[in-house]
């Protein structure tokens, strides 16, 4: 008031949703936006309402990408906040999304995340954040998405990865998914061709079921530990969960029975 003149805060300005009816608008506006910008815009919806530029730049998904999402920018279809672009309202995100058919995004997202995956080779330091969205990208592909067997593998023993580091977040909820979504991307005769992989996504998966309180899922994942595992110590550790399940359900006397039953078979 001492100025005498109004002043605008421009990062409040700037940080508010567009109005639904201005959105709208700029939805059906989307069509007329170069194909380039375009491609810009649903690249950014693959990856949520929000990435960060370097983030953008540095997977090399487009090599144009910044420069369309700053004339997307300028039309207003993305907010610029901090360096890092958001969409300015979320009906323009699922717009983007959608713009291109289903079967045609999970391929997309699939072929994102082995892009982002080859960060990843021989790094086993890279950041939390870019395994999770490498890895993310994969599942929201998802097995019908693979065209190459050997791909199956790699994103099995990336969500496998994953799901380790969110176990090491605490986070077992998480890891159970990635676990999860590892275990259905293994082709039918994995427990032939990638045993190892096949123990350690199946093991973890159960260790988080019974942290997560997941019994039906846990009966599951032992039964096919215990079935399909070729050696007995490969089986000691969901047999364990097993009797741990039972003493927290109550069950004490089948729990001891089933652990003196493992120790015998140890020769203990």
């Amino acid at each position: 008031l001492t100025r005498r003149r109004w002043e605008w805060d421009m990062k409040k300005i700037r940080s508010r949703r567009l109005p639904d009816d201005v959105a709208i608008f700029l939805t059906d506006s989307l069509g007329e936006l170069p194909d380039n910008v375009q491609r810009a815009l649903f690249i950014l919806s693959c990856f949520g309402a929000s990435s960060k530029s370097a983030f953008v730049e540095s997977q090399g998904l487009d090599r144009n990408i910044l420069k369309n999402l700053e004339i997307a920018v300028v039309e207003g279809f993305v907010d610029k906040i901090n360096d890092q672009y958001r969409f300015a309202h979320d009906r323009i995100q699922e717009a983007s999304y959608n713009s291109i058919p289903a079967h045609r995004r999970c391929v997309i997202h699939f072929k994102y995340g082995l892009e982002l995956s080859s960060l990843l080779i021989g790094d086993e330091d890279t950041s939390a954040s870019v395994l999770f969205t490498a890895v993310n990208q994969l599942n929201l592909g998802g097995p019908p998405a693979v065209d190459d067997e050997s791909h199956n593998f790699t994103a099995a023993r990336l969500n496998l990865r994953a799901g380790k580091k969110a176990m090491e977040m605490s986070d077992y909820e998480t890891a159970y998914s990635y676990f999860d979504s590892g275990i259905s991307f293994l082709r039918k005769k994995h427990w032939q061709e990638h045993y190892t992989l096949s123990v350690e996504l199946f093991t973890l998966a159960a260790k988080c079921a019974l942290t997560n309180g997941d019994h039906t899922s846990l009966k599951l994942l032992i039964a096919e530990v215990v079935v399909k595992a070729h050696f007995f110590e490969n089986k000691l550790d969901v047999l364990y969960f097993e009797t741990c399940a039972l003493a927290y359900s109550y069950r004490l006397a089948e729990s001891i029975e089933k652990g003196l039953d493992i120790l015998s078979k140890l020769g203990i």
